[in-house]
Formats: structure tokens, sequence, C-alpha cells
């Protein structure tokens, strides 16, 4: 895979199309549901649909990162297994607690930094190629965790693969010189995730966006963005930098307020995978939305159980809750696409 050339284009845009036409034909994360009725339901172990493949039995499951915040925003640590309830399409599961976060420290965490470098963007690079540098100085771990760096516009290229080496990170940003011209957001979403996320070792990772405007040029759509990055476990974390140079961030940035539909898709995409958006041009805005996400990603508990059958493409629905305190926030994925694909052991 050649670095700065099209990373992902052609033969990856003729699978987002095959991927967008499937994904259109199934249930979309947005679009309700109505659940059979059920008297209250009881968790009972879920049925382990194991199937041969290849002479070898696997069975698939579903990974759910979370993280839990206060009413201050502050991560929740020291949570039990016996703290969480789990539900699929509104029936409670079992589930494994691999989240013991002193454990979970021990993994690496795979970043990907896409950033937005359209038209629109001109004047602004310079501020966001600082930004870009400033979360990976703030937000990996010396020699542990991964980076890589994507930018998109008309194209979307791959300037640094996952590498440890921050020197390398930071010249592959430095290198970017120019914009191009339109949007294709969702296509750097849905082919990295594809071609990247999908084979890395450790279950933590994220991806963090910072861009200043709307799709506009994308074969894939936002259903097919946030449907692969739940199913590569991959949580969104997005930065738009709407506020220009004026120096300050912009209105609501702490309430949490979006302006228009371009923010809502960033917020959309966030929350379905169990991330965050923020909204600011001010560069001590984003230092401090830096470090929230740091804090985030490493006070991550890790939930997974068995699914049942069929998996036929399906869209189900997830949902996590803390027992404890009903004023804490939980972020989590959503839900998953059911299908042959899923992750197995």
């Amino acid at each position: 895979m050649k670095k700065t050339a099209r990373l992902f284009i052609p033969l990856a845009a003729l699978a987002c199309v095959a991927f967008g036409a499937a994904v259109s034909a199934r249930t979309e994360p947005g679009r309700p549901q109505t659940p059979a009725p059920r008297q209250t339901p009881s968790p009972s172990p879920t049925p382990q649909r194991e199937e041969v493949e290849g002479g070898v039995t696997v069975s698939r499951v579903v990974r759910v990162p979370v993280t839990v915040l206060d009413k201050k925003g502050v991560p929740v640590t020291g949570l039990t297994k016996e703290s969480f309830s789990v539900f699929e399409e509104k029936r409670p599961v079992q589930f494994d607690f691999l989240g013991e976060i002193k454990e979970l420290e021990k993994l690496p965490i795979y970043i990907g930094v896409l950033m937005d470098t359209s038209g629109s963007t001109a004047g602004k690079l310079g501020f966001e190629k600082e930004a870009a540098t400033n979360f990976l100085d703030t937000v990996t771990r010396t020699r542990k965790d991964w980076g890589a760096f994507v930018t998109f516009d008309d194209e979307v290229n791959l300037r640094q693969d996952f590498t440890r080496n921050l020197d390398l990170l930071r010249k592959a940003i430095e290198g970017v010189k120019k914009p191009g011209s339109q949007t294709s957001l969702y296509d750097a979403i849905w082919q990295f995730c594809d071609e990247k996320m999908r084979n890395v070792s450790s279950p933590r990772r994220a991806l963090v966006i910072i861009t200043d405007g709307d799709d506009t040029y994308s074969r894939a759509r936002i259903e097919d963005a946030i449907a692969i990055a739940q199913k590569t476990d991959t949580i969104i974390f997005a930065i738009s930098t709407k506020g220009g140079f004026t120096g300050s961030a912009v209105p609501g940035v702490e309430a949490g307020t979006v302006k228009d539909s371009g923010d809502k898709d960033l917020e959309r995409m966030s929350e379905a995978t169990g991330g965050r958006s923020f909204y600011t041009g001010d560069m001590l805005e984003l230092e401090r939305a830096f470090k929230k996400i740091g804090e985030e990603l490493r006070s991550q508990y890790l939930l997974t159980y068995r699914p049942e059958g069929p998996f036929d493409g399906g869209y189900r629905r997830i949902e996590v809750r803390v027992n404890a305190d009903k004023k804490y926030r939980v972020n989590a994925k959503r839900g998953y696409t059911a299908d042959r694909d899923m992750v197995k052991q």
C-alpha cells in the first residue's frame, strides 16, 4: 500500500459502493425497531452459536468498550462486573467482564488521526496541523501506543501508517502543504477502519477526526461509516474547528451544543461508537479536549458476550447501563451488524 498515493481508491471505492448497497438493504442504525412484547426478562446464559469453518470450530463475539463519566465529565474507575447490565434489543444478556482498568492499560491503543484538507481548510491548515501534532503528543504513550495519520479531501491519503515513532508522525503532518477541493469524510472513516483497524492486535482502538465541514464527496454514507466503526470496535472522537481564528470557542462548546447538520453528523457518529464530539476553533480548548480524550481512553472497561444467530446482516441495538448510579453517563457503542464477518474466537 502506497503511503501518499490514493490510499484506498479505486479498489476500496468499489468496496464502499458494494458495502453501501448491502447496508441500505438492512435495518439502519437510525431506524427505530419495535421489539416483540415480552414479560419482564431475566438474564440467562447466551447460547454459544458455534460453527465449523475450514475444519475449525469458531464462535462470534461482541466487544463493547465502555467509558463511564460522572456528572462533571470525569471518568469513573473502580467499577466491577456487578456494576453493569448489558442489553441487546432490550433483552438482558450475560457478559464477560474484561475491564479491569489496570489490566487494560497494559494493552496498546491504536489511534488514527484523520485530518480534513478540503478547500475550506485553506486558511486553517496550520491550525489543524498544530492540532494533530498536539493531539498525538498529548494522548499517545511513548513506545507503547500506535498512531497513524490520514488526510482527506477529494482523495484519502495515508500519510503515515501505524507507528510508535512520534517523529515519523510529526514529519508526516508537517509534510501536508496544500488542501484539495472536496470533503470525503465518510470514505476516509470507512476505508481506514476496514483496511487498518480491522487487523490491529489490540481491542483498544480510536479514531480522531479534525474537520470543519460537511461531507461533500464520499461514496459511503454516514450509516456505512458508523457500521464499519462499530464492526471494528473503533471509537470515534470528532473535533469540529468551525470556530476559526476568532480566538474563542464556538458558542455552546461546554454544553455540547451542535450548530449545523455537519456538527450533528459528527455527534451522531461519536455517540454511536462510544466517543464524544468537541466544537472549537481555539487551541486552548482543543488541548482541554485532547486531555479529556486521553483520560477516557485510559479509563475504559471492556465487556464481551457471545450473540445468538442468525447472522444475517440485521442490525442489533446495544445498551449498557451502570446499576449503581443513574447520574453516570455511559459511553459505549450502540449497536452492531450481526453478520458472518463479525469478530470470531
